[in-house]
């Protein structure tokens, strides 16, 4: 700012200076006034000096400087898609969590559908008008349709990974067996293996969900 101040200074100060070194040296000119315009019409026209001009370097910085504003607003918008993008997803990932917990289970419902079904036309053959004669023959339709029922239920478990667990005879494992009580161990029969169950236990594509409960045989004391 000092630079230009001092070099518009100095270019009003120089026709003042030559009109003055003219007079004090007797030069006079008819045409003086038109003279002194001339002059400052050419110092007028003059351009700025060259240390005032802005510089290549500061040209570049600058459009650089642009370049890189716009390059920033246009990954700004990128982020901001790629966020609401983003969001989405999540919301219909978490969307398809929820049905699947609600409705993962359908195809073993609809599978247990058909044991109900069986269970219902079972318990049809027992009504209490039935006459005595015809025991034989409701008992005969009931066992039918239990062993339809235990063939369905065995069915429907192996097709959806459910196996039930046969310990007996196998040794005590705490992450299978629930133990309920110690019995002497009997013929053929080792000490710290299953000897009997009394509630099956259950596994789900081998994992377990239910522990068997079991007795476990041991070794049998002697009084003295």
């Amino acid at each position: 700012m000092a630079a230009r101040v001092l070099w518009a200074v100095r270019r009003r100060m120089r026709p003042l200076a030559v009109h003055a070194a003219s007079e004090s040296r007797g030069w006079l000119h008819p045409f003086s006034t038109a003279t002194q315009r001339t002059a400052g019409e050419d110092c007028n026209s003059e351009d700025p000096p060259d240390e005032l001009r802005p510089s290549l370097a500061e040209r570049a910085l600058k459009l650089k400087a642009i370049k890189l504003e716009k390059e920033v607003q246009d990954l700004t918008v990128r982020y901001q898609r790629a966020v609401a993008d983003s969001e989405n997803i999540r919301r219909r990932t978490q969307r398809c969590v929820e049905d699947a917990k609600i409705f993962g289970i359908q195809s073993f419902c609809k599978d247990l559908v058909e044991v109900a079904d069986i269970l219902e036309k079972t318990t049809e053959c027992i009504s209490e008008e039935t006459e005595p004669a015809d025991q034989k023959l409701t008992l005969e339709k009931i066992f039918r349709g239990l062993s339809l029922l235990e063939a369905k239920l065995k069915s429907v478990f192996a097709k959806h990974g459910l196996e039930k667990m046969t310990p007996i005879g196998d040794k005590y494992d705490p992450h299978e067996h629930e133990l309920i009580c110690h019995v002497p161990a009997g013929v053929g029969v080792q000490p710290g293996t299953v000897a009997f169950v009394r509630q099956d236990g259950y596994k789900l594509h081998g994992r377990t969900i239910r522990l068997a409960q079991v007795e476990v045989a041991v070794e049998s004391q002697r009084r003295l």
